[in-house]
């Protein structure tokens, strides 16, 4: 650790999480502001859940699942791009059903794949005939027409893909249809290094915040769940988790997708398959198959805000409690309570920064002059 562990803080911000959240809030007050920053973090490594590594095999694993860099804003695009090159990575999904792997979310070609021909032909026309091509249609749609052939594909998409599955009218197999797509070169790990890149940051990795919090620190950005910093004053939020099991296989490719997802099983939700991400030739893959785990205290990640009306009540009670303490900002997944992509993080980071932060900064100057 530098010797700013033990100097005065009243001029010092604390960012708690080194995570894409709170790299972004780092990075604009060293680069932007050029005041100091100590970022702290319990885990081992940045990124967060972004974090991955490269295993003795030679393929970049994301430990926490596939992340697919995606958006439509381009100030957000060319933010990240600051800090890492992006490939040109299209990320496309399927799901398994009856032995099959078809395209998903699913689209009109896929009803070639699930049906006999004909079938599939009436259903294309009849969607067609109905829907605006690029639309997208749910199974609660499809039943109010009162048609056997809607009821039939309704039944058929509920039974196997689940309640809130849909069927998109065309037949784009990208997963998402962002301007901007791909994942670093380097991986995020990497990506958000470049990020706290600065004379100005020091990171402290495998460090408990609680450690810090007691000091006085010009500013503090919280990006760990609400209600821990508040040691659970008003309860605890609910929140899943995730577990994963790598295997290693020694065959070029284990799966058709990066991703396929399994609705109909008892057991894992979806298989990612690594390597289609670099479009890697290394002999062997590696896939891991994910498990939604609820999450337990001490024992487990918070990933996933189980964002229900009780819930998001109890969230709102403790957003309303911080509001009386001075220069606390809370943000990110877990600070916001909330399912934020990738791209939604940096934009309300960088939005914080700008929107608040920033002009403060310049009105307090406006007054000392």
């Amino acid at each position: 650790m530098k010797k700013w562990i033990s100097e005065k803080h009243d001029g010092l911000n604390l960012v708690v999480g080194a995570g894409i959240s709170g790299a972004v809030i780092a990075e604009r007050l060293a680069n932007a502001l050029g005041e100091k920053v100590i970022v702290v973090d319990k885990k081992k490594h940045f990124a967060g859940i972004c974090y991955d590594y490269v295993d003795k095999n030679g393929i970049l694993i994301h430990k926490y699942g596939s992340h697919i860099f995606h958006t439509d804003n381009r100030k957000v695009w060319d933010y990240v791009k600051q800090f890492s090159e992006f490939n040109s990575y299209i990320h496309k999904s399927s799901v398994a059903v009856e032995g099959k792997e078809v395209s998903f979310p699913l689209n009109i070609d896929a009803l070639y794949d699930l049906f006999p021909q004909s079938f599939a032909v009436r259903l294309e026309h009849k969607l067609l005939e109905n829907f605006k091509y690029n639309s997208v249609v749910g199974i609660c749609t499809l039943t109010a027409f009162n048609d056997d052939d809607f009821e039939f594909l309704a039944e058929y998409i509920y039974e196997n893909f689940g309640e809130v599955a849909e069927i998109r009218i065309n037949r784009d197999s990208r997963m998402f249809n962002d301007k901007f797509q791909g994942i670093p070169s380097q991986g995020y790990s990497v990506l958000v290094e470049n990020m706290l890149k600065n004379h100005n940051i020091e990171v402290c990795l495998n460090t408990d915040y609680k450690y810090m919090i007691h000091k006085d620190f010009k500013r503090i950005f919280f990006t760990g769940s609400i209600d821990e910093f508040f040691n659970y004053k008003f309860g605890m939020l609910p929140y899943d988790s995730i577990e994963f099991q790598i295997e290693e296989y020694d065959c070029e490719n284990y799966q058709s997708a990066g991703v396929v997802n399994y609705p109909c099983t008892q057991d894992f939700e979806r298989i990612h398959e690594f390597k289609h991400y670099s479009k890697s030739r290394i002999n062997g893959t590696v896939i891991a198959k994910e498990y939604r785990r609820e999450y337990v205290y001490g024992e487990n990640d918070r990933i996933y805000p189980v964002c229900k009306d009780e819930n998001l009540k109890l969230y709102r009670e403790y957003s309303a409690y911080a509001t009386a303490y001075k220069n606390l900002y809370f943000l990110g997944r877990l600070g916001r309570y909330k399912n934020l992509k990738m791209d939604e993080a940096i934009f309300e980071a960088l939005d914080l920064f700008e929107n608040v932060i920033e002009k403060k900064a310049k009105i307090e100057i406006k007054e000392n002059i």
